[in-house]
């Protein structure tokens, strides 16, 4: 939500100057916490929330269709972020057990394909939102990985992952990134969305 805020900003600081199209899966957009995040960035809520064309879908099919009638939307409304929140969850659910995994990461990847080509294609940001599973096999270092397997770590360009850090932080760590060095970085969750913050005992430092 704090991206699609962003995103519309003037470049000179750090937005796209565009509009954004957030496909939800999951019923988690609130359209009030734009409005106070907005606010609290001393910006025209009403307006940036016209910004925002959210869409809900209902299942993998929905999903794939909303991206395919993305494409059209994108050019005739300066669309210059489109995000999905989150990619996987339908497929999770609908696809269960080991006899549909091969059809499910087909679908997937035919899906993932297409985002990247709108990417390509008309010059924006694609940011999808992505579960985390345990390996039972990891005995050593983080149990935790992306769930979707290969295909969809291999269509990313950049991953982020965000978790729980301590002293009401959080944490942003780069995984994986064609130039980006793996790297930590740490923030809070405000009124105006996130926020850079300092883990309390680097301050002490």
């Amino acid at each position: 939500m704090k991206l699609s805020i962003t995103a519309q900003l003037p470049r000179n600081d750090g937005g796209l100057e565009g509009k954004v199209l957030f496909i939800d899966t999951e019923g988690t957009f609130s359209a009030e916490r734009v409005y106070q995040m907005a606010q609290a960035m001393q910006l025209h809520p009403e307006k940036i929330l016209e910004g925002i064309m959210c869409g809900r879908v209902y299942n993998s099919d929905h999903q794939v269709l909303a991206v395919d009638h993305a494409f059209k939307m994108c050019q005739e409304e300066n669309i210059k972020l489109l995000i999905i929140d989150s990619v996987l969850s339908h497929f999770r659910s609908e696809y269960i057990g080991r006899e549909t995994l091969a059809e499910r990461q087909q679908k997937l990847n035919s899906h993932l394909h297409k985002l990247t080509r709108l990417a390509q294609a008309l010059n924006l940001a694609v940011v999808v939102t992505n579960q985390v599973q345990a390996n039972p096999q990891a005995f050593f270092g983080d149990p935790t990985r992306p769930a979707g397997g290969n295909i969809l770590a291999h269509a990313s360009t950049h991953r982020i992952m965000l978790k729980k850090a301590s002293g009401g932080l959080r944490s942003a760590r780069v995984i994986d990134s064609p130039y980006l060095p793996e790297s930590e970085a740490f923030f809070q969750i405000t009124e105006k969305g996130i926020e850079d913050a300092t883990p309390k005992s680097r301050r002490e430092d």
